[in-house]
């Protein structure tokens, strides 16, 4: 009889792998708690909650969190708007070149971080762009345009071009389409791609240390104090907050794409 029972060694093999990526996390978790102030001591000495007070109560920490939440929701708004027209002429369009065209725009996520940064860098630097949350921005909006181009394209691709010509047939003009239409077809996947795009500028670090000027995000803040500690376990408690800030959109963006290609009027 057939089993539906994975073998045992492919069963330990993935708890391995889960243990291997997830281990580290959990260990940020319990050392937020710990009642030693310098060293990660195993198993800790105590187990309090304290740090999460002296985290709420450090004024060294709030302007990084406010810095990079304005930074994530910005860049996040510019790649929703360029983002979404990208993917519609790249989409709908026929065009000599459109496919290099698409490949330039996916390009910036495929290159490595710091090639990203110090080509940003250098274009700051001879356009005499001074650094500040705008160079930021700029920064993070090159990766944050490829997050929502993806999730836009695969549902512009999966909509059926006979509902937007009936649609005109109907005698609607461009924008009561886009309202009625195309919206109500693209709406999960944009504010899926949103909020993938919202949750990697928001832990971003390597751009942002290329495009800063004298300017703190909070997981540069979280850096900094991983060279020079001081209180390592508000660190963890700092690093728990980007998690949960991260984690929440990822989770709902994959909730929301799951069922894609179930979109109403999708082609093949």
């Amino acid at each position: 009889m057939r089993s539906d029972r994975a073998p045992i060694g492919l069963t330990l093999a993935a708890i391995a792998g889960l243990l291997f990526l997830h281990l580290p996390i959990l260990l940020i978790f319990l050392y937020a708690f710990t009642t030693e102030e310098r060293t990660y001591q195993f198993p800790p000495p105590g187990l309090t909650l304290k740090w999460f007070e002296v985290a709420w109560n450090r004024p060294d920490i709030w302007p990084p969190l406010y810095l990079s939440l304005k930074v994530a929701a910005v860049s996040t708004a510019l790649a929703l708007i360029l983002g979404t027209l990208c993917a519609a002429a790249m989409a709908r369009a026929r065009f000599f070149g459109r496919d290099q065209l698409s490949l330039l725009i996916i390009l910036p996520i495929a290159l490595p971080g710091i090639i990203t940064g110090m080509s940003l860098r250098s274009a700051f630097s001879v356009m005499d762009i001074p650094f500040s949350t705008f160079t930021i921005i700029l920064g993070h909006a090159t990766f944050c345009i490829v997050i929502v181009f993806n999730n836009a394209v695969a549902r512009f691709r999966r909509l059926s071009g006979g509902i937007l010509e009936a649609s005109a047939d109907l005698g609607a003009n461009g924008f009561q389409t886009f309202r009625h239409v195309i919206l109500p077809n693209l709406g999960s996947a944009l504010l899926a791609g949103g909020m993938l795009a919202f949750a990697l500028s928001f832990d971003e670090v390597i751009v942002t240390t290329f495009t800063a000027g004298q300017q703190s995000t909070l997981p540069i803040w979280m850096l900094n104090e991983l060279v020079r500690p001081r209180q390592r376990p508000v660190t963890n408690v700092v690093a728990i907050v980007v998690f949960v800030t991260t984690f929440i959109p990822i989770l709902i963006a994959y909730y929301l794409t799951r069922g894609g290609s179930d979109t109403a009027g999708a082609g093949k």
